[in-house]
């Protein structure tokens, strides 16, 4: 019996009970028969040695997980099975096989997480993801799992879990392992409660004809969404897909739909369409028509920002944005990305300034030159996060939103016009943006004082400082100085990157503070490669809106990220309780 281990005698067994041997585990005698398990119970880690076992079932006194002696499988989904091992009586003696026979980890663990998803159990998911990642399954492919599961699960359609989930999948280059940990936790959990008591989406069935244009299938999907039929928008939509349309030329039919009407949902309609693209480099290509066919059922309710009073008065933005639109739908677009002498400064002024229409001829007049649109929208994009550094704490707690979703939707544009095959339509997202940027004007009168730059320190402040400074409420100001201090003193934005991420996961973080993360990560990177002193205030300016907004929203009470670092304790056989 080569590595297996001895257990004593049948005899001892009946007559001293459950027995502990090496390795953590214990061999029962139970109905006359022997049963080897681990015995750290899988759903907290208590001894089973001290539970009960009657009936066949094993009981854990901890929390009452019950327990198939002879399998290990469980009775309650909020627990996982118990590993048993292989055991073998030979001259009387008991051998037991060290190596738990339960089968492949790696597909227990992606059934584990299945299973958490589709019950909502947020410690399953948990154990799941530590699993997964200490198995070495790339943290890409977990996330693919999650979003499989959302885009089918949640009968609304695409959420805000999902955009949760796909935000922190793109910033895990960011994060270390316990982060990365932490970001796909933070967004499956959200997953699940999205989809919990929705009912799963079943998708229709595409047009039956074939040979229908591109131009024609973008004109009725268009039509459709103008009258809300979002049933007959799907069909339309699944027809394009199911003829060959690449993702390019969806995400522009959709996105025309998107940006029909003015700053739909208040920003979250085009920005849940670009999560949603961004999601299709996770999951297999078999699973892109459930992705973007779960945008559609949020088109049938939707807010047009041109029918609210603020876009029409005192000043009409609205007849001056539409004169626009039909001035560059009739001249054309540059498709390019020249700057075309464009002045950022003076763009970036014009945009936070009290004159919306000179900002709109300026916009317009800059199109018509060629200018490129992905770099309008990255300038308006910066003009909507310094509305967030501007933003002072005197306004009421609720209008952080409101700078929030512009800059969210300002780069959910950017990152569209990047994406689309034909800007022509999608650049009207830019002058939505440019209106709501004046519309929030208000929220930065007084306007927040900008951090003063400091005399480098010899050496640059330790990031762990940042979270105990955001142990304590109301440290915006503070929070946004340490930034700028860090920065002077010759700070790595990739060590920032890091600590901002974990100030957001470790919280019991609502909605919006992760799009705000993911967003200023993004747009910081975009600068990252532009030289000169613009694109290195930029920088600064992103590090400066997601610091203030993130210490504006800390700390909470952290429930979300403790059951993270139960599974991850667990995972490494820690324990969790104290024996007297």
């Amino acid at each position: 019996m080569n590595g297996w281990i001895q257990a004593g005698t049948i005899d001892e067994l009946r007559e001293q009970g459950p027995k502990l041997i090496k390795g953590g585990i214990v061999v029962f005698y139970h109905e006359d028969e022997v049963h080897a398990l681990d015995n750290r119970c899988p759903h907290l880690g208590f001894p089973l040695h001290m539970g009960s076992l009657c009936d066949g079932i094993l009981t854990c006194h901890w929390h009452h997980a019950r327990f198939d002696v002879c399998s290990g499988g469980t009775l309650d989904p909020w627990a996982d099975d118990v590993p048993v091992h292989d055991l073998t009586v030979r001259d009387g003696l008991i051998w037991v096989n060290p190596n738990p026979g339960n089968g492949n980890p790696d597909q227990l663990y992606r059934n584990r997480l299945q299973n958490g998803l589709e019950q909502n159990i947020g410690l399953v998911i948990a154990k799941a993801i530590v699993g997964l990642i200490e198995a070495g399954v790339p943290e890409t492919e977990i996330a693919a799992i999650g979003i499989e599961f959302g885009v089918k699960q949640r009968r609304q359609g695409w959420g805000s879990g999902l955009t949760i989930l796909t935000a922190m999948a793109n910033v895990l280059p960011k994060l270390d392992k316990q982060g990365r940990i932490l970001a796909l936790f933070q967004g499956m959990l959200h997953t699940a409660r999205d989809a919990a008591g929705s009912g799963t989406r079943f998708l229709l069935d595409p047009l039956p004809g074939t040979g229908v244009s591109e131009e024609r299938l973008t004109k009725w999907y268009r039509d459709c969404i103008e009258v809300r039929d979002t049933r007959g928008a799907e069909r339309v939509l699944l027809t394009a897909i199911r003829e060959g349309a690449d993702e390019k030329r969806l995400f522009s039919m959709m996105s025309m739909a998107a940006t029909d009407h003015f700053y739909v949902n208040g920003g979250h309609t085009l920005d849940f369409h670009n999560k949603a693209f961004e999601s299709l480099k996770y999951v297999g290509h078999a699973q892109r028509k459930y992705v973007m066919a779960s945008l559609v059922p949020m088109l049938g309710d939707t807010t047009r920002s041109e029918e609210l009073h603020s876009w029409q008065s005192p000043v009409n933005l609205v007849q001056p944005l539409k004169e626009a639109f039909e001035e560059l739908e009739k001249k054309g677009v540059s498709t390019g990305n020249e700057v075309c002498g464009i002045d950022e400064e003076e763009l970036l002024q014009a945009l936070l300034g009290d004159d919306p229409l000179r900002t709109v001829r300026m916009l317009k007049d800059a199109l018509l030159g060629g200018a490129s649109p992905v770099h309008l929208s990255q300038i308006a994009a910066l003009a909507a996060a310094e509305r967030v550094v501007r933003f002072h704490t005197q306004n009421d707690f609720g209008d952080w939103l409101s700078v929030l979703h512009t800059f969210t939707h300002a780069h959910a544009v950017h990152e569209g016009l990047i994406r689309s095959a034909d800007p022509s339509w999608l650049v009207r997202g830019i002058f939505h943006t440019a209106a709501t940027i004046y519309l929030d004007r208000f929220l930065n009168i007084p306007a927040a004082p900008r951090p003063a730059a400091r005399a480098p320190a010899e050496e640059a402040p330790k990031p762990a400082e940042l979270l105990e400074l955001l142990d304590k409420q109301q440290q915006v100001a503070p929070a946004a100085a340490w930034v700028m201090h860090y920065l002077c003193s010759g700070g790595k934005p990739e060590a920032l990157f890091n600590v901002l991420g974990h100030a957001l996961l470790r919280e019991d973080a609502e909605f919006h503070s992760f799009q705000m993360y993911e967003a200023a990560v993004s747009e910081y990177d975009r600068w990252a490669s532009v030289p000169g002193p613009f694109a290195e205030k930029a920088r600064e300016t992103l590090l400066l809106a997601v610091t203030r907004y993130l210490a504006a929203h800390a700390p909470t009470s952290r429930e979300t990220p403790h059951t993270a670092k139960i599974a991850w304790r667990l995972h490494r056989g820690e324990k969790l309780f104290e024996d007297e």
